[in-house]
């Protein structure tokens, strides 16, 4: 073996097969650095996409950075270290947990974080200062009675409605607080030293994170609830009418088939059917920011979520209309053509009332008093005048079956079907004859053991049973007109709701010199100040 392995090196040859060895340890190296850059590039994209979203995100950031540097003070100067001891790490926690995105967030944990501790320090003095009169065992039993009394009777308190939206955060805090002081004063005698210092340590972090909330580039809550109200009026005038300009559109519908994740018109309606906990959450947050505009009354904050559950109402509507657009059974482009220039004027006028009902929260004004305009009118009663001009489409043919104008673009779908799936379908019927057929064909291909042509067979039942009917290919025309019109009715509960939180919230009246809004399809641009969909809020911004 190793004479014949000492030739092959002689004749220039590799008995070990360390080439090959090497080249593959060459592409893995060459592989995994690609991946490093990869990933490396994916990471700063990501990065740099978050902050250009919302320029807010940047400042935040550094403002926890900047808070927890100042708390950490304590620890590292002697003389403040000194003084205040391992204690110094409460200023740090409540940072932690305190200092949220919004003003109002931080103003609603700090001040629960406070009642919270006082409270439950109080109430432990309390019943520390009658246990202490008693002996060592009736302490004892004292302690554990009142911790199980108190521990009990806090949690339930936890399920009442108003306790658990408003203040569930200051009574956790006050049975840590409570149990921290109680317990520990059995065995330990300067316990009012240490609850002093950790008192001072929670005021001293909470005054931190108050004074970067309200002084320092603050965030608040309403104003980011009053942005998103807007940018959800615009996603649904977006959406409502690239809905029904790409159900008219000339394009194929399957181009966007089973890529709603990424179709602009999902987008659209999207952050208003996900908005409810969020405008729940920074309604309540916004009650907790004092006045810092020039408007220095009481804001409906609740007015502004009874909006977002009408919008999403309405957004239904909306998600209705956009499934219309990927539906199995679809209405021929030349019947729908018979009804495309009333149904794109319906749409746009929906729009165009929906911008201007958006221009007029942003711009804190009555909305017009024109607002629904005789074009929409007149456009419902084209459409209607429309729908009348073809009765055949929808009722069938009554005498002679031939002048039934949707015969021939039903038999247009039905080769192009037959193609595609590779099934005759000339054969197929007008009547019940169909499914006979289908069940023949179904009961000889599973005698014959043809396994193949059932697979084939079976998914075209339901088809079947459909175009078995004269008038289908107009049945889904009729849902999507009936969900365009549905959409109207709902509109006007959008604009009742949006006039009642410009009464209760005291906006200007509607001059002369505000103009209109037109009607746009273009996709509404992301603004800087919490005009963005997405949720903000860290994930314990609800706590």
């Amino acid at each position: 073996m190793y004479p014949a392995r000492i030739a092959m090196s002689i004749a220039g040859e590799d008995p070990y097969g360390w080439t090959d060895k090497l080249d593959s340890m060459k592409k893995r190296s060459t592989a995994l650095i690609q991946k490093m850059k990869t990933l490396a590039k994916s990471t700063w994209t990501t990065i740099c996409r978050v902050g250009q979203e919302d320029p807010r995100r940047v400042f935040h950031s550094l403002k926890v950075g900047f808070s927890l540097t100042l708390v950490s003070l304590f620890y590292l100067l002697e003389p403040l270290f000194k003084d205040i001891g391992q204690n110094a790490i409460w200023a740090v926690m409540t940072v932690v947990v305190v200092l949220e995105f919004t003003a109002g967030a931080t103003l609603c944990k700090g001040l629960n974080r406070g009642i919270g501790t006082l409270l439950a320090g109080s109430l432990a003095f309390f019943i520390e200062y009658i246990a202490k009169e008693s002996g060592q065992i009736f302490r004892a039993i004292f302690i554990g009675t009142a911790v199980f009394v108190i521990g009990a009777a806090a949690t339930y308190m936890r399920f009442f409605p108003y306790i658990k939206k408003n203040y569930d955060y200051g009574v956790v805090i006050f049975l840590l607080t409570f149990n921290l002081i109680t317990v520990s004063s059995y065995r330990i005698h300067n316990v009012l030293k240490i609850a002093h210092d950790r008192f001072y340590m929670i005021a001293i972090g909470c005054g931190i994170c108050l004074l970067m909330s309200l002084i320092v580039f603050p965030n608040w809550s309403g104003q980011y609830l009053h942005n998103s109200t807007v940018s959800k009026l615009e996603g649904l005038a977006y959406s409502i009418q690239a809905c029904v300009n790409e159900y008219f559109s000339n394009e194929d519908p399957n181009a966007s088939k089973d890529k709603s994740s990424e179709d602009p018109i999902y987008k659209g309606y999207k952050a208003v059917l996900d908005s409810k906990s969020t405008d729940e959450t920074l309604a309540m947050h916004a009650s907790w920011e004092p006045c810092h505009s020039r408007h220095c009354y009481r804001f409906p904050w609740q007015q502004y979520v009874k909006l977002g559950d009408v919008l999403r109402h309405f957004g239904y509507t909306v998600v209705a209309l956009h499934g219309c657009l990927q539906t199995e059974i679809q209405t021929p482009r030349s019947v729908r053509a018979l009804f495309k220039d009333p149904c794109i004027r319906v749409a746009g006028e929906v729009s165009k009332a929906l911008m201007e009902l958006a221009e007029s929260i942003r711009k804190h004004r009555q909305c017009s008093p024109e607002i629904l305009s005789d074009h929409l009118h007149e456009a419902l009663q084209d459409l209607d005048t429309a729908l009348k001009s073809q009765p055949r489409l929808f009722l069938g043919p009554n005498a002679n079956a031939s002048t039934n104008m949707l015969a021939f673009a039903a038999a247009t779908a039905r080769q192009k079907s037959s193609k595609d799936l590779g099934v005759s379908l000339s054969s197929v019927k007008t009547d019940s004859s169909a499914l006979l057929q289908w069940k023949s064909k179904r009961a000889a291909a599973a005698s014959a053991g043809e396994q193949a042509k059932e697979k084939v067979l079976r998914p075209t039942l339901s088809k079947m049973a459909i175009t078995s009917l004269e008038f289908s290919e107009a049945l889904p025309f009729a849902a999507f007109a009936s969900l365009l019109v549905e959409a109207v009715a709902r509109l006007d509960l959008v604009i009742d709701e949006v006039e009642e939180l410009g009464r209760v919230a005291n906006f200007r009246e509607f001059s002369a010199g505000d103009d209109q809004v037109a009607a746009t399809s273009q996709k509404p641009a992301q603004r800087g100040n919490g005009a963005p969909l997405e949720n903000h809020l860290p994930s314990h911004g609800a706590d």
